[in-house]
Order: C-alpha cells, then sequence, then structure tokens
C-alpha cells in the first residue's frame, strides 16, 4: 500500500470530523503504534504480516490527518527495544522498512501531490548503512514539502534522544560555542531528535496498555494522552475522531498546564 491512502470516508465520518473541525484542530499528533504483533496472532498470521498490516494502517491515519488539518504526525515505529527481539523479527522489521523507502522514493510524484515531507529521527548509529542511506534519500526527495510532516522515530528511545541532547549542550560548553547561562529549557528542545517541531498536542497509544514506553518523554511533558483498546491495525478513523474530541475538551487546561510549565522560558515550537 501506499504511504497515503486515498480511500473516501463513509458520509457520516465526513459529517463528524467537518464538526470537528469547528474547533480547536491539533496542530501535532503524535501515535504509538501498538498492537501487530497481537493482531497478527488476534488473525493467525505471521508477525511480520501483522507489521505489514500496521503500515497499512499509517497510510489511513495519515490520510485522516490531512482531511482534519494536522500539520506534523510522529509515530514510534520502531523502539532501541525493538533490537532485543528475535533476529528473524528484527531482520523482518528492517526489511519492511525498507521495502517501503523504497516504495516512497517510486512513488515520489504522489507524495509531493500531497506535500508529506519526511523526517527519520532516532539513533541511526545502530541502523545499516543501506537503510540510512534510503532513509535519507526519503527525507531528500520530500524536503521541500510543507503540507504535513512525518517524523518516523526509527531505532528511537526518549531516554537515547535526551542524552543525545546533553551530549551536544556538553560539546558546546567545552567547544565554548555556548554560555552555561545560555543552557535552559528552549535550548535542549532544540537539541532534540524534534528540534524545530512543535511539541506534539495529542499522544495516542493503541491495545489498551496505558504507558509511553519510553516515547517524547520531554516534548509530551504536556501533552493529552489518549489511549483505546483497538489494536493499531484495527483502529478506525471513528477512534481517531474520539480522540481529537476528548482532546478539544481540555485543550484549554493543557494551554493554562504550558503556561505554569514555562512562565519563563517558551516552550519549543509553541
Amino acid at each position: 500500500m501506499s504511504w497515503i491512502s486515498e480511500t473516501t470516508l463513509p458520509w457520516h465520518s465526513i459529517l463528524m470530523l467537518r464538526l470537528l473541525k469547528c474547533g480547536r484542530i491539533p496542530k501535532h499528533v503524535a501515535f504509538i503504534m501498538d498492537g501487530n504483533r497481537r493482531f497478527a496472532r488476534k488473525t493467525n498470521v505471521k508477525k511480520i504480516d501483522g507489521h505489514s498490516k500496521g503500515f497499512d494502517k499509517l497510510s489511513e491515519v495519515l490520510q485522516w490527518c490531512l482531511d482534519i488539518g494536522v500539520e506534523e504526525v510522529t509515530v514510534y515505529a520502531f523502539s532501541i527495544e525493538n533490537f532485543k527481539r528475535s533476529k528473524e523479527e528484527v531482520d523482518g522489521l528492517l526489511d519492511l522498512a525498507r521495502e517501503k523507502f523504497q516504495r516512497l522514493l517510486q512513488e515520489k510524484e504522489k507524495i509531493n501531490k500531497h506535500g508529506l515531507k519526511i523526517r527519520v529521527i532516532g539513533n541511526k548509529s545502530l541502523l545499516p548503512d543501506d537503510l540510512v542511506k534510503l532513509a535519507a534519500e526519503a527525507e531528500l526527495i520530500t524536503r521541500d514539502n510543507h503540507q504535513v510532516l512525518l517524523n518516523v522515530a526509527f531505532s528511537y528511545t526518549a531516554t537515547d534522544e535526551m542524552t543525545s541532547a546533553c551530549n551536544k549542550v556538553l560539546s558546546g560548553l567545552k567547544d565554548d560555542l555556548i554560555a552555561p547561562s545560555d543552557v535552559d529549557i528552549a535550548l535542549m528542545s532544540e537539541c532534540l531528535h524534534t528540534g524545530g517541531s512543535q511539541f506534539p498536542e495529542i499522544i495516542i497509544r493503541t491495545s489498551g496498555e496505558t504507558r509511553l514506553s519510553d516515547f517524547l518523554l520531554w516534548q509530551g511533558c504536556a501533552s493529552y494522552l489518549h489511549f483505546t483498546g483497538a489494536l493499531w491495525p484495527e483502529i478506525t478513523v471513528l477512534d481517531f475522531l474520539w480522540a481529537i474530541f476528548k482532546y478539544q475538551r481540555v485543550a484549554e487546561e493543557l494551554d493554562r498546564l504550558k503556561e505554569r510549565l514555562y512562565a519563563s522560558k517558551p516552550l519549543s515550537g509553541r
């Protein structure tokens, strides 16, 4: 399946989407795409087929985000912890990533028509060189697109990301590029893999689990956390729109939380 689905929504979903667009729409939504392996067990297919179905669902979700006006999407595609899984599963996931990035390169015109910009975030030193090259090519051919930014967190954990950010700051201090007084929330935010992006207003996790699993711990400090019982390959547009509705009910409260947390130092991308 393509990176962005072009499936027409049913009329009742279109109506709900239009009603929600009368309210506040988040600019940045993040997803913990959990439940692919459970979906595979549930449907009696191989694990890698479950992960492939998960990518198919991502293409649908990206279309929903485009339809409602979300400007940035971040997905937790592959945790550093996933390297601890069986060699067969890890190799299968890396091969699937290769296949999907190659598909993106082949669909350049369609991707550019939708204005999709790709950014791969994570510890790329842990990835095979050929996959890093494919990811870089995907970023290159989409760099001038501005409709929606897709951050693919691959070989990522928040603790690794924050460690990397601290090392950047320490290096800057050591080389006298910055002074100790320059070190603040804004600087740390810019040193993260997501530097330059606004923080997500919503983090959605599927599969019924109620934890963040080392995902966007810094950026999600004032996000609305939405947990749904649907497995990732089974999430529906109604599940997505319900999350948007729930966010709209608490958006002003989250704004006040941000003001209290960052009264003296503005939140990156705010």
